[in-house]
């Protein structure tokens, strides 16, 4: 009528809104249905016309019946790991009924709510879990109720209540999808792998358990994002997040998507949707909350985390109130490793200091994880040990959050930091070419010194950062560095800047002879 939307629009609308507001397993596999509708019904007004004259003819039906059946289709595309006696079930046995039914629009919709009624009712004796629980599938029970409305639309009849069928009276569905039980949601679908583990292991779950033990076997955390990316990046987005955990749907198309999965390592589902392109609208939702138990002692008000290269820097680190996460050459941590640290650190506000510009994703999916199970956290951006010594030389718990964390970015960055490292290879650089085994100084991440040995290097490198003023140098000496460095250095710095104090921490970083920082 006038003023109404024509129906290609209205699908495009309903697709794009059930895309965008998907919950859950479930509710994401749905959203890709209606696309599979709305790519056979949303046909230009001429061919719609011309195509189905009126809702009961043969052209209308036809339509409706590869409609329904590019649905299923497209939900078995969608799932990383189909299962049956889920509603991917449940959908491809509306299809099938449809495809069966004679007659116009109106018989086939009633013959795919049929059908899919009647495959509802399997699914308890097609997933073991279920079965043992007593209760059919979540994400098909609302399927069911789905292609209902859509039968009393179509045809006036009201749909029988759902769960309570004629031949299995009283089986009801079980925790709808997305809404964690005891371990994760009823909705199985997409579940598979050498574990057996399905979503629907929580109907299964003894409810008298105790609350503040997690008893399902499946992975901890649900985790689901819009992303903005292409087709490519999110075909290797999928090889990325299939090994992590399970119940990997990922659905969309023209460059928006919907991911979701359930992983134990939130931070690298996250990162790994970063690296496919942008994600958004990031949801954690940790299974099974974790609540205090008898004896463990109570959380701390504030704490930091902190990332270092060294076993030196560790313990300074340690003394200093800090809990630390010690890294290897070329061993970044994990997101997860990030967030298993701050959950050490016991505290209901914690500050991350990552200490390495390259960590600056990891660290963010890291307090995205841990804000989910509602610990504030705030990440400081230090791209250095030194700015983070800096940063946590400045921490007074007793201040206000917002305020610390304020005055440990600024601690941070007022801290130029160097560090000096032995060239692998022949190689241009800011300060020039360099061969093998040359020293580099660098200067706030690039070259800005090439020499011939550690001590004349650093010195270099020093008097350069002084140039610009200073009150205090911080030396971090290697693993391999000889004490006489720092003497010398000292003695430089005491000769040259008599205002300037210096520090000397052995840091017993590994690949790294010296790190140098003037606040």
């Amino acid at each position: 009528g006038p003023g109404l939307p024509a129906l290609p629009d209205a699908l495009r609308a309903m697709t794009h809104g059930a895309l965008i507001g998907a919950r859950g397993n479930s509710g994401t596999i749905l959203s890709q249905m209606l696309r599979g509708l709305a790519e056979v019904l949303a046909v230009p007004r001429e061919a719609a016309a011309e195509a189905a004259p009126e809702p009961g003819g043969r052209a209308g039906s036809e339509r409706l019946r590869r409609a329904l059946r590019r649905a299923g289709d497209a939900a078995y595309r969608a799932v990383a790991h189909p299962v049956e006696g889920t509603m991917l079930t449940v959908a491809a046995a509306a299809a099938d009924a449809a495809e069966r039914a004679g007659g116009g629009a109106a018989e086939v919709v009633r013959a795919a709510y049929e059908g899919a009624r009647a495959a509802l009712e399997e699914t308890p004796e097609q997933l073991d879990v279920l079965g043992r629980a007593g209760v059919v599938d979540a994400g098909g029970c609302g399927l069911v109720t789905v292609l209902g409305a859509l039968m009393e639309a179509v045809t006036g009849e009201s749909p029988r209540p759902v769960g309570g069928g004629r031949d299995r009276p009283g089986r009801a569905p079980g925790p709808s999808a997305g809404q964690p039980a005891a371990a994760a949601d009823s909705d199985a679908t997409g579940v598979t792998g050498a574990t057996g583990s399905t979503d629907a292991a929580a109907v299964g779950a003894d409810a008298a358990a105790e609350p503040a033990v997690c008893t399902g076997e499946g992975p901890a955390y649900e985790v689901m994002y819009l992303l903005e990316a292409g087709d490519e990046a999110v075909e290797t987005l999928r090889a990325r997040l299939d090994p992590l955990g399970d119940s990997l749907v990922v659905v969309g198309g023209d460059g928006l998507w919907n991911v979701h999965v359930h992983v134990d390592d939130a931070g690298a589902a996250v990162e790994a949707g970063i690296e496919a392109g942008r994600p958004y609208r990031i949801r954690v939702t940790h299974f099974g909350p974790e609540t205090q138990r008898a004896g463990q002692p109570p959380r701390a008000q504030r704490a930091v985390v902190m990332v270092v290269p060294g076993d030196g820097l560790a313990e300074l680190s340690r003394e200093a109130g800090a809990t630390v996460v010690t890294v290897r050459p070329g061993e970044p941590p994990a997101a997860g490793e990030l967030v298993e640290a701050i959950r050490r650190a016991h505290a209901r506000e914690v500050v991350l200091l990552p200490n390495d510009t390259a960590l600056r994703h990891t660290a963010a999916a890291a307090a995205e994880q841990a804000r989910a199970e509602g610990i504030r956290v705030a990440v400081v951006p230090t791209r250095s040990p030194v700015q983070g010594i800096a940063a946590l030389a400045v921490h007074e718990p007793e201040r206000r959050f917002d305020e610390d964390v304020v005055a440990m970015t600024s601690a941070a960055g007022a801290t130029r930091h160097a560090e000096l490292a032995v060239a692998e290879h022949r190689s241009w650089t800011m300060a020039g070419v360099c061969q093998a085994g040359d020293v580099l100084g660098l200067i706030d991440g690039d070259v800005a010194v090439i020499g011939q040995d550690l001590a004349t290097t650093a010195e270099a490198v020093l008097e350069r950062m002084l140039a610009a003023g200073g009150e205090m140098v911080t030396l971090v000496l290697g693993a391999e560095a000889p004490d006489a460095l720092a003497d010398h250095l000292e003695d430089r710095v005491r000769q040259g800047h008599l205002a300037v104090d210096t520090v000397v921490h052995r840091g017993g970083q590994p690949s790294v002879p010296l790190i140098i920082g003037v606040e």
